[in-house]
């Protein structure tokens, strides 16, 4: 009867268990991100505790504020100037519809071996411009739906990152009892090895984390001296916005505009510079660098570690860069562990010597 009893509770528990998941299942992103966050920054949190003479959530908010500030600033910011040339873009369409084309730019002719048929093709556009927005125009509400849909999930994003801030605080406050909490559970489980799982769970993602930060400075500076080298005004942000679309993998996004803006200026020269430079040296830092800094210090193999980010990549996007390695990295040690357990016990005893 105690058997049965103990069952029926492991049921509900196991029940309860899938329940919460269940119920939390909307916030996975925000709690990842949060806790990624907050543990990368985890450094700041204790100095700024020790500064405030141990008030730990008095140095949560303040540092919660200014990641708050760090983050909504720019984004603020950028949404500002995508208004604009929203505006700016939805203003040339309607002059081109009613204008035309504005003459071939002298560059044009120019380019060499396609450089007259540019300048025929331009002019046909513009004589034939009013039949040609007649054919695109059932492409245009495709387009806008899609536009309508990115959106959407431009701000379902922001949302998300709206509550990851908000919850940062909590895990800045409550950080050293819940890592207590989540070291006594694997204890239960997995008993004196919780330590060491722990710690290389740790250990992974803050050299995913040293890999993503690390590879985005490398390649916003690298940028940066490029746009300087190249002479494109505004290299600084050009900078910026390259450390932050190097998060999401997709820094040309901001060389490669820059690069057909120098050919539109008729600069080919630094214009090609650029695009070599972007595509050789700053798009490529990031097959190099990232892999090492995040196999630095670790004793999973380079291949499984990059096996880890891409495939991590693939199926749970962003956040697959720092889930990939680490349940790689766990999985690579519950079978060296079994592997281990395995020789021992099969391992031969030694002859008794008094025989």
């Amino acid at each position: 009867m105690i058997e049965h009893d103990r069952l029926l509770v492991q049921i509900l528990m196991l029940a309860l268990l899938g329940a919460c998941l269940w119920v939390l299942t909307p916030f996975w992103s925000a709690l990842f991100w949060a806790a990624v966050l907050a543990f990368a920054s985890w450094p700041l949190m204790l100095g700024l505790t020790r500064l405030l003479g141990g008030r730990t959530a008095a140095a949560a908010l303040v540092l919660t504020l200014a990641w708050m500030l760090l983050v909504a600033g720019p984004l603020v910011w950028l949404g500002f100037n995508l208004a604009d040339h929203v505006r700016s873009v939805v203003t040339l369409l309607k002059d081109l519809q009613v204008e035309g084309l504005p003459p071939p730019p002298t560059w044009l002719a120019g380019v060499p071996l396609f450089g007259a048929r540019l300048v025929e093709l331009w002019n046909s556009i513009d004589q034939q411009g009013t039949a040609l927005f007649v054919t695109l125009k059932p492409y245009l509400g495709e387009v806008g739906n899609w536009l309508l849909a990115r959106s959407a999930q431009l701000g379902k994003g922001v949302l998300e990152l709206v509550l990851s801030l908000v919850l940062l605080f909590f895990f800045y406050r409550d950080g050293p009892r819940m890592a207590e909490y989540t070291r006594s559970l694997l204890e239960r489980l997995m008993g004196e090895r919780a330590d060491h799982y722990l710690a290389l769970v740790a250990g992974t993602v803050q050299r995913v984390v040293n890999g993503v930060i690390g590879t985005a400075a490398a390649q916003a500076l690298l940028a940066y001296i490029g746009f300087l080298i190249a002479g494109v005004p505004g290299a600084l942000i050009l900078g910026l916005l390259t450390f932050a679309f190097s998060f999401i993998m997709i820094p040309p996004l901001v060389w490669g505009p820059a690069t057909a803006w120098l050919f539109w200026q008729g600069d080919y020269g630094m214009g090609l510079f650029l695009g070599i430079w972007g595509l050789v040296v700053v798009s490529g830092v990031d097959n190099v660098l990232k892999p090492y800094l995040i196999s630095r210090g670790g004793t999973l193999p380079l291949v499984v570690v990059l096996l880890g980010v891409l495939g991590g990549m693939l199926a749970f996007g962003f956040m697959g860069l720092f889930l990939g390695p680490t349940l790689l990295a766990v999985a690579y040690s519950l079978i060296g562990d079994w592997i281990a357990g395995s020789q021992h016990t099969r391992r031969p005893s030694p002859p008794d010597a008094s025989a």
